[in-house]
């Protein structure tokens, strides 16, 4: 059993000016698990670590929302196993290779085409970035 933790969600937009009461406006609350989590059986947490994916607004220490049941088609960001390490890149697939792909030009693409030890191990659905 999943215990939720729910927190109010606001109905109206923030404003970037003066502070106004906001009670008035609450929509609901929100559980942040059911706003991220769509499959929860399938899903799993893991911390970037890195700026390879700055590019996909993935940043070092950012929580990455993993989803196991969504097909890694291509131009999806991944969670990729490349001989035994856990790697968050583009993934290119086309005309019979697959290439992992970082999101920051001072990196190179990964080629896997042939590499018995890669495995896609789930989708990125979200990212969690605390300012």
């Amino acid at each position: 059993m999943v215990q939720r933790n729910c927190r109010p969600l606001f109905l109206n937009p923030v404003a970037a000016g003066f502070p106004s009461p906001a009670d008035d406006y609450i929509e609901r609350r929100l559980d942040l698990n059911e706003y991220l989590v769509r499959n929860p059986p399938a899903t799993f947490f893991v911390r970037a670590q890195g700026d390879s994916m700055l590019g996909a607004g993935i940043h070092d220490g950012d929580i990455l929302v993993v989803d196991r049941s969504i097909p890694p088609v291509h131009n999806r960001v991944v969670i990729a196993a490349v001989h035994g390490e856990l790697t968050v890149k583009r993934l290119w697939m086309r005309d019979g290779m697959t290439v992992l792909r970082p999101e920051n030009p001072a990196y190179p693409p990964l080629d896997m085409t042939g590499v018995e030890q890669f495995e896609v191990w789930g989708v990125v659905t979200s990212v969690i970035h605390s300012l």
